[in-house]
């Protein structure tokens, strides 16, 4: 599920600073590559023991992304369920609690984005 109107789509950030303040809100960059990066926030769901996963895209502008001072572009936050073994079902319904915390998550990191 993509989740619109977060406000991040867009904004830009050199890759140290969007590694410091994404670890800050307990994001993981995951996957990267020269030209792309992955950050993952974990949700779980006690009740019905279930994780979700809140996944943020960013692909570099200028540079290259082992350099701090890349800059890169924030794509669309997008949420999905974990399956077995590994992977993300993106169709299944995610419980509002979850996808509130979610919100409350990206809308911290707007505001750190964009001072």
């Amino acid at each position: 599920m993509i989740i619109e109107n977060t406000g991040l789509k867009g904004l830009k950030s050199d890759l140290a600073h969007l590694d410091e303040v994404t670890t800050q809100l307990g994001f993981v960059r995951w996957q990267w590559e020269y030209y792309r990066a992955t950050y993952d926030l974990k949700f779980e769901d006690t009740a019905n023991q279930a994780e979700y996963f809140l996944r943020l895209n960013a692909r570099v502008e200028t540079g290259k992304l082992e350099s701090p001072y890349a800059i890169l572009n924030v794509e669309d936050a997008y949420m999905g369920k974990t399956t077995f073994p590994h992977g993300l079902d993106y169709v299944s319904p995610i419980p509002p609690a979850i996808l509130n915390a979610a919100q409350q998550k990206l809308d911290q990191l707007k505001a750190k984005l964009s001072v």
